[in-house]
């Protein structure tokens, strides 16, 4: 009985946030603060896609990505994409995945922030001017055109960790310097102001993909964060 009524709380929770049948599963299916078997499952299917993808990244992801729905964050399509910051800039280190195929869409070169690192990130940051990466979790919104050609905002959800993003013109976008030519040459790519620059071919299939309301999940060992987010830690 108590199961039964549990079970149409939640079927009332989820009409009146408007989440699709698609979102509806994973928000049962790992609505845990913490991994449940459940989201260690699907995060060892993608881990297994590609290696360098861990699945302990790809909990944390799954984590935020079901506690913001219970947050009633308005989410259109259930994709993440996860970005490591804690790879080298050589490597592909931002994945788009589909939650409901459970399938890796994307992966591609990511830049990180002038002041964030070189070849490696280590400084971030939310603070207007820094041109430091920020980290947490992100909500794209609608694209333009601009001096970096087809481009997408996104908004920070985390206090005190990403929600300046608006106003620091943080975006996804294309850049030359994010490219595969420049990490062979250089053994690292180029750094942006803040953006999340990826390499100009996959700027628009990306784009196009997770624009309007799916979640990026931005990640590095940063104890500050990892002890705070009110996603991860389903506070």
């Amino acid at each position: 009985m108590k199961k039964t009524v549990a079970t149409i709380i939640f079927a009332s929770l989820i009409c009146a946030f408007n989440i699709s049948t698609a979102q509806a599963f994973w928000f049962f299916s790992g609505n845990q603060p913490k991994a449940s078997n459940e989201v260690k499952q699907q995060a060892k299917i993608f881990s297994q896609e590609d290696n360098k993808l861990r699945p302990e990244i790809v909990q944390l992801a799954l984590t935020a990505y079901n506690s913001a729905l219970q947050k009633g964050v308005k989410i259109n399509k259930p994709i993440i994409t996860i970005i490591d910051y804690s790879l080298n800039s050589n490597l592909k280190r931002l994945w788009v995945l589909d939650l409901h195929s459970k399938q890796i869409l994307f992966n591609s070169l990511v830049a990180h922030g002038k002041y964030t690192g070189n070849a490696h990130a280590y400084n971030f940051s939310d603070q207007v001017g820094s041109l430091e990466s920020s980290l947490g979790l992100f909500l794209t919104k609608n694209t333009y055109t601009g001096h970096n050609g087809y481009t997408l905002k996104i908004a920070g959800l985390e206090n005190g960790f990403n929600t300046n993003a608006e106003e620091r013109h943080i975006v996804i976008h294309g850049a030359w310097y994010a490219s595969e030519q420049v990490a062979q040459a250089r053994g690292q790519i180029g750094r942006s102001w803040g953006c999340p620059a990826v390499e100009p071919r996959m700027a628009e299939p990306i784009i196009s993909t997770i624009k309007n309301g799916t979640l990026v999940f931005a990640y590095y060992p940063n104890k500050s964060w990892l002890d705070n987010s009110n996603f991860i830690n389903g506070a």
